[in-house]
C-alpha cells in the first residue's frame, strides 16, 4: 500500500523565541545517538510500504553537518520510493549552503521548505532569528541554480506592532524571489516558549484578519491558487505530503514528537530524548473507530478551500455525506456550501474556520 512519512529532526542551531518544534540545540553527541534510534524505530516499523511522500522536518534538519546528513539518508535508504516521489526537506536560511543543497539534490530531495518567517529586521530580532534580505536572496537562487525548482517559503505574521505596510513590504519582497509555494501563518504563541512566558501580545482580531484578506488578494491576483486554509501554490506545486493529511490518509512518523497514523491507529511518539533512546518510542495510540475517522475526514478536509468531495467520502465510508446531521444544518445555514462534486466551507467563513471545525467534535452519525 503506498504510504507517506514524515521524519522529524528536532535539532536547531538556537531555540526559537516563539515555537516548541525545536527540542534541542544541536549537540554532535545527541545527533549521533538521536540518528543511530532513529535509524533502529524505522527498521522496527517501517513494513516495506511503497513511499509517495517523504517529509523532512524540524526543528532544523538543515542545521545537521553534512556527514551527518549522509548518515541520515543512509538510514531512509531503506524506503522504498515511487516513481513520482516528492522529497521535502526543511531548510533554514541560516544554516544551508551550497554543499548542503548540492547533496540533497543529488539524493532525490526535490522539493525544499524554507522558514523565511519575515524580512523586518526588527520581528527577526523578535523570533531570535539572524538572516536578512540578502542572505535570503542569495541562498534561494543558490538552490534554484542547483537545481530546485519546487520551494516553498513559509511567511509568518500577527507580529506584535505589526502594521498593514509591514506586512505589504514582506509581501513585496516575498513575491520577488518568485517560488511556486507560499505558506502563511498569524504567529501563535506556544507555552513555556520565551515570548509566551514573557506575556507577548499578537495583534488584534480585526488586523489579523485585514492581513489575512491582504495575503489572499494579493498572492491570488499573482496567480496563486488558495487551495488549503493557509497556504497557497502555482499550478501542479500544491504539497502532495500535507495533503496527505488534509485528506485523511495514512502516513508513518518517525522521530521524537512525531506522528502518524498507521491500520486505523493514530499514535505520538514521545518528546523526550532520554526515553527515545531508550527505544520507548510511543507516548501514545488510539484505534480509530468509524465515528473518530469521519471527525477527522471533517476537521481536516474542511482545510481544504474545495473541500470534501461527496463521491469520494461514499465510497470511502459507503455513506451519503449530507445524510449526517451536522452537514445538512452547516449547508441549511450556508456555513457550508456545495457545488458540483463537492461541499466546502463558505469563503465568508474561511478566516474563522477553526469555528466551524468544532462543530464535528462529538459527531452524530
Amino acid at each position: 500500500m503506498i504510504k507517506s512519512i514524515y521524519i522529524h529532526i528536532p535539532f536547531c542551531d538556537s531555540i526559537c523565541s516563539y515555537c516548541d518544534f525545536c527540542k534541542y540545540i544541536k549537540n554532535d553527541k545527541w545527533v549521533k545517538e538521536y540518528l543511530n534510534e532513529l535509524e533502529c524505530e524505522i527498521k522496527s516499523r517501517y513494513d516495506g510500504d511503497e513511499i509517495s511522500t517523504i517529509y523532512i522536518g524540524g526543528g532544523t534538519p538543515s542545521s545537521l553537518d553534512i556527514n551527518d546528513l549522509k548518515r541520515l539518508f543512509r538510514i531512509i535508504s531503506i524506503f522504498k520510493f515511487s516513481g513520482n516521489l516528492e522529497f521535502t526537506f526543511e531548510c533554514n536560511i541560516e544554516s544551508i549552503d551550497k554543499e548542503k543543497l548540492e547533496f540533497l539534490y543529488k539524493n532525490k530531495v526535490n522539493r525544499i521548505s524554507v522558514g523565511v518567517e519575515t524580512f523586518n529586521s526588527k520581528f527577526l530580532k523578535y523570533l531570535n532569528r539572524n538572516h536578512n534580505d540578502t542572505m535570503i536572496f542569495e541562498k534561494i537562487n543558490m538552490a534554484k541554480d542547483i537545481g530546485f525548482k519546487n520551494i516553498n517559503i513559509d511567511l509568518m505574521y500577527g507580529f506584535k506592532r505589526e502594521t498593514l505596510e509591514d506586512l505589504n513590504n514582506d509581501l513585496d519582497k516575498l513575491l520577488k524571489l518568485n517560488v511556486p509555494h507560499i505558506s502563511t501563518y498569524s504567529l501563535i504563541l506556544e507555552p513555556n516558549t520565551k515570548l509566551f512566558v514573557n506575556k507577548e501580545t499578537n495583534v488584534d482580531e480585526d488586523l489579523d484578519f485585514e492581513m489575512y484578506k491582504i495575503i489572499c488578494s494579493k498572492l491570488e491576483n499573482l496567480g496563486y491558487n488558495h487551495y488549503e486554509i493557509s497556504n497557497f501554490s502555482k499550478p501542479n506545486y500544491e504539497s502532495k505530503h500535507n495533503l496527505t493529511y488534509w485528506n485523511n490518509l495514512e502516513y508513518y512518523g518517525f522521530g521524537i514528537g512525531a506522528s502518524g497514523y498507521i491500520n486505523s491507529i493514530r499514535y505520538d511518539n514521545t518528546k523526550g530524548l532520554n526515553k527515545y533512546l531508550k527505544k520507548d518510542y510511543i507516548s501514545d495510540s488510539h484505534k480509530l473507530d468509524l465515528k473518530e475517522k469521519i471527525e477527522d475526514e471533517f476537521i481536516l478536509g474542511f482545510r481544504k478551500i474545495k473541500g470534501i468531495n461527496k463521491n469520494e467520502f461514499k465510497n470511502k465510508y459507503n455513506m451519503d455525506i449530507k445524510d449526517i446531521e451536522v452537514i445538512s444544518k452547516l449547508l441549511k445555514s450556508k456555513k457550508l456550501l456545495e457545488e458540483d462534486d463537492n461541499i466546502f466551507i463558505n469563503p465568508e467563513y474561511i478566516y474563522v474556520s477553526n469555528d466551524i471545525l468544532l462543530e464535528f467534535i462529538d459527531l452524530k452519525l
